[in-house]
């Protein structure tokens, strides 16, 4: 059965607000003051990683940030987001031409299931697979791994990730199957483009159509 999986950050949720502000209120703690609206890089790979990469935390420090971070998103950052237009009528739309539906994201499972809950969407998915909170699974190849094997699946041709980033293409190639790319998200269409991207979409209909006509 040919199987769709969707990343969540800039593909199905507009969670720029809430990542923002945590990532500002987390930076705060150590003294960085930054405006939310810059902050925009935290959105897609492990937050650890991007604490890293930009601020040059070493590993302990990192850790101590991401869970400063989770101080502000558990109650109040998790839940500052909408869903992108059509949403749910293109997850019905596909789960009736019979593909079943995964959840591939970054962020630790344990939020993506309560986001599911909270915009009612749980029921659409076969699998929903996040980051672990140990680090043990962070990568966005490694969370595709994960969801390949809950699904039972490891035929590449039958899979098909949705995301918005070069993230979500380059950890689709590690994983060894196929990427489309959406441009409403946090990624442009030249990023997309530039990371070997199948296809880009402007819309969740257009990732509809494609999925109906073509996979």
């Amino acid at each position: 059965m040919k199987t769709v999986l969707f990343d969540l950050d800039g593909t199905l949720v507009n969670s720029k607000e809430g990542i923002t502000k945590c990532a500002q209120y987390a930076l705060r703690a150590f003294g960085i003051e930054e405006k939310a609206e810059n902050l925009e890089f935290f959105i897609g790979p492990p937050l650890e990683q991007t604490f890293m990469e930009h601020y040059g935390f070493p590993a302990e420090r990192a850790a101590l940030a991401a869970g400063k971070y989770r101080e502000r998103y558990r109650p109040v950052g998790i839940y500052e987001c909408e869903l992108y237009p059509d949403v749910e009528e293109t997850l019905r739309r596909i789960s009736n031409h019979g593909c079943r539906i995964a959840l591939a994201s970054s962020k630790p499972e344990v939020f993506c299931e309560k986001l599911m809950e909270y915009f009612h969407l749980k029921s659409y998915f076969d699998v929903i697979a996040g980051a672990t909170m140990d680090g043990k699974i962070a990568s966005k190849a490694s969370v595709l791994r994960e969801s390949m094997r809950r699904l039972g699946q490891c035929d590449a041709k039958s899979l098909l990730l949705v995301g918005d980033t070069r993230f979500d293409v380059l950890g689709a190639k590690e994983a060894g199957i196929d990427c489309v790319g959406v441009t409403y998200g946090f990624g442009s269409g030249e990023e997309l483009l530039w990371s070997g991207v199948a296809a880009v979409l402007g819309s969740m209909r257009e990732v509809g159509d494609y999925i109906v006509e073509r996979f």
